[in-house]
């Protein structure tokens, strides 16, 4: 499927990308390479797939959440710009 010049500047001019004509030629090119994979994708038969099937399967990756021991609030405020007690102090952003 072969992509217009008019379309390949609109898609340009919908994300603000401002081409040259080289540019133009190229990216038409590649966006009706694209499509053109698109279209081979369509023939497959998904009618049988269910809509969250993976390809590849999938785990669980976090870990389990466990308490551990903080860091001392003198150690932490040490870098401190500016110290109120135990909080951080800083400049008002709000009137």
């Amino acid at each position: 499927m072969k992509i217009s010049r008019e379309e390949v500047l609109h898609i340009a001019a919908l994300v603000r990308l401002g081409l040259d004509e080289n540019e133009i030629d190229h990216f038409r090119n590649q966006l009706s390479d694209i499509l053109d994979k698109f279209e081979i994708l369509k023939q497959l038969d998904t009618s049988n797939l269910a809509p969250t099937a993976q390809s590849i399967s999938v785990s669980n990756v976090f870990r389990t959440d466990e308490a551990d021991n903080s860091y001392p609030v003198d150690k932490i405020m040490e870098n401190a710009p500016g110290r109120d007690g135990n909080y951080f102090k800083v400049q008002s952003v709000l009137e």
